[in-house]
This record gives C-alpha cells, structure tokens and sequence, in this order.
C-alpha cells in the first residue's frame, strides 16, 4: 500500500517550497524514478524494447533557478533506495563504462524463476560540462548507444581492463548546464543529431518565486513528507517485468503517431530537430512508464498515461529554440543574447556592475557594442538614477530616466 496516488504530484508538492519553476520540480521527479525503476521493467516492440531512463538537461542562466538544488532534492531521496548505483558525475567514457559493468546484477524474475542480468547506473552531473566532452566522440557514441537500452550485452575496450562486458546496459542521466556552455562547447553540426535528439532539454530564465530561506517556507509535516515519499520510492524500486499497453493505450498511440508525422510542430525547424522529432514516440513511451509507476504498481499502461507524457513532452519544445539560440552566433550577437538574459533574469542591474559579470567573456568594446545591439532592438531599456545607470527588462525601447 502506496502512501501517495501520485508519486510525482507528491514529489512536486514536496519540492515545491524552493523557487524553481514546476516543470523542472516534475522532471527532477521522473528522473528519481527513473532511477528507482532502471532496467527490472521494460516495453516490449519485438524488434526492440523501450526501457526507462532518460537523458534530462536542465538549462538555466547561473544562479537564477538553483538547477543544481533542485535536481539533487530528487538524488537525494532516490540515494536511500537499497541497490541503487551512481556513477561519477565527471567521468571518462573508460571510467563510465568500467563502472557500469561493476554494478552488473542479476534480478530474479519470480513470475518466470528466471535470473536478469543488468547493468544500471544512475549520473547527477551539477555540471554538465565536468560529465561531457562534446568533443570526445567515443563518450558522446557510448551514450548515444546506451539510451535505447538494447538487450543484450555491450562490449568495450579500455586500456585498464581490456574488455568490459556490461549485460543489458542502461544509464540514467540528470544534469545542469547553462545556455552559454551550450553555445560555447556544441557545434551546430550536432543540434538535433544523435546526442541531443535523445535529451529532454529544461529551460527556465527566471524564479518561480524568491525565498530568501527555504527552512522559513516548509510546512511542519515536511520530514513526514520526505520518509513517505522514500518509503513508495522503494517500492516502486522493486517492480519488476514487461510493461503492457492497454488496448485503449494502443488506439491512442496510433492516432497519435499517425498525427505526428502528417503534422509536425510548426515551431521546430525540421533541419534542426528532425532528430528530436524521429525520437519523440520513444521519449513519450519512456516517461508514460514512469507516469504508470508513479501511481500504482499494475504494469500496464493506459491512454491517460500516454497523453499526458505526449503533453509533457510537447511543453517543453516551445523553449527549444532558446536552448540553441546562440549556436552559431558571433561574438556580439551572443554577448546581446547573454546580456539580454541577465538583465531580464535580474529585473534590473546597474551598467556597471553588467561589465563587471561579463568583462571576462567580452572586452569593453564589444560589451558596448552587445549593450548598444540589446537597447536599440529595445529588449532592454536604460534608468538613470542619480549618477548611475541600470539597465532594466519591460517595456521596449526608450531610455527612462528619475
């Protein structure tokens, strides 16, 4: 017997008294069950099977939504589960794979008596850029390998170990980076290509409310809270076989995918996210697991579930161009878009104090130059008060004075 219908709604209620916005609260939630379920349930396409994990980015500008604070108030509880494994969050592609095949297990299937082999392991990375090189094209393959969770085993050579052989592979992934990595470490070749075409992408530019003290804000059942929300987290840990599709789950996919693809979203560049696009049935499979999981223990999946994991998902693509924005920018173009994004993200912040935030990625030249380019599109607008001048978000264009 559950303590919660909804594991991720009581999840969000719980870390909700924080100043995050709700859609990073809800995918910090599926990423924890992510790595309570790992590989012990599966979706079986004959050809293939759909398993739970994701890749999951939360992008934000430093310091505005406490991306780190709040994937980590998921991590947190998913780390008092019995037999959860995490992998380093700065890692080699060598350490990741010899890691994943220290934590090989076999799980007994008590339906069948038979023993799974599997191999799970779940990544927080604070820093996105301490887990990935983009361009260390053996990690970025590696990954992009894992994902789809393929039966079987995987093999790889190291140098330390020779080969390791990892039985049904699977990797969970929960990371934070900033717009400005983004840009300065992708190239544009690789937007929508194999790496980021598997990724959820959440982006968020401003707080969804300012708490100076988080201790102030929670309510006195809080830790009450906290072990009930583990208590369900460890028997959701402990499902284990085929996930099913309702009949009416299998009317409703069809529809769905037959829509896809005869109406794509207008707002997404074909060139750019035709990856995302080819891989979004799966990503919607993959969390309508993690919907069925979080509210009860039957393993079958319903229409409800798929809708509102093909919703969530869908959400999240009107801020995918912003995630990408700045790709193939020049130097000035982005130094706009950064300053763009400080101010809105501050509400108001004085010209001197923006130089001093980015006089190590821009001369003074050409942060006057992005300055100059951010006020006459009339993104942002000058204040002038007293002696000094701000630099504020709101109305376009106009200098303001008092």
């Amino acid at each position: 017997m559950r303590n919660h219908e909804n594991w991720l709604k009581a999840f969000m209620e719980y870390a909700s008294f924080g100043e995050a916005p709700m859609k990073m609260l809800f995918w910090t939630g599926v990423s924890t069950i992510c790595g309570a379920l790992r590989r012990r349930v599966w979706l079986d396409m004959k050809y293939f099977q759909w398993v739970p994990n994701m890749y999951i980015v939360m992008v934000a500008p430093p310091g505005i939504v406490s991306k780190s604070t709040t994937a980590n108030v998921g991590m947190n509880l998913l780390r008092r589960v019995d037999g959860i494994v995490f992998g380093p969050d700065v890692v080699t592609w060598q350490a990741l794979v010899e890691s994943m095949a220290k934590s090989t297990e076999l799980v007994l299937d008590k339906t069948t008596g038979e023993y799974l082999p599997m191999s799970c392991i779940t990544i927080a990375s604070d820093e996105f850029g301490n887990f990935l090189n983009p361009d260390d094209r053996e990690m970025v393959d590696v990954l992009v390998s894992l994902w789809d969770g393929k039966k079987g085993s995987f093999t790889k050579t190291t140098k330390m170990s020779g080969n390791d052989l990892i039985e049904n592979p699977w990797i969970n992934l929960i990371a934070c980076t900033t717009p400005a990595w983004i840009s300065g470490n992708f190239p544009e070749y690789m937007i929508g290509g194999g790496f980021t075409s598997r990724c959820v992408f959440v982006f968020a530019d401003s707080k969804r409310q300012e708490i100076a003290y988080p201790d102030e804000n929670v309510p006195e059942n809080f830790m009450a809270l906290q072990g009930s929300l583990v208590e369900d987290l460890k028997q959701i840990a402990e499902l284990l076989g085929e996930m099913t599709l309702t009949p009416d789950a299998r009317a409703w996919g069809r529809d769905w995918y037959t829509n896809h693809w005869q109406n794509p979203p207008s707002g997404l560049d074909l060139s750019q996210f035709g990856g995302y696009l080819a891989r979004k049935q799966t990503l919607i499979h993959k969390l309508a697991m993690v919907v069925c999981a979080a509210q009860r223990n039957d393993l079958s999946i319903t229409a409800e579930d798929l809708e509102f994991s093909a919703d969530a998902i869908s959400a999240l693509e009107q801020d995918m161009p912003k995630v990408f924005q700045r790709i193939g920018q020049d130097k000035i173009t982005k130094g706009t878009t950064d300053i763009v994004e400080y101010v809105r993200a501050h509400g108001r912040v004085s010209k001197n104090d923006l130089f001093k935030h980015f006089v190590r990625t821009l001369s003074f030249n050409d942060f006057e130059a992005s300055l100059r380019g951010a006020t006459q599109a009339g993104f942002i607008h000058y204040q002038q008060q007293g002696n000094e001048q701000y630099l504020v978000k709101g109305a376009l264009g106009g200098v303001q004075t008092g």
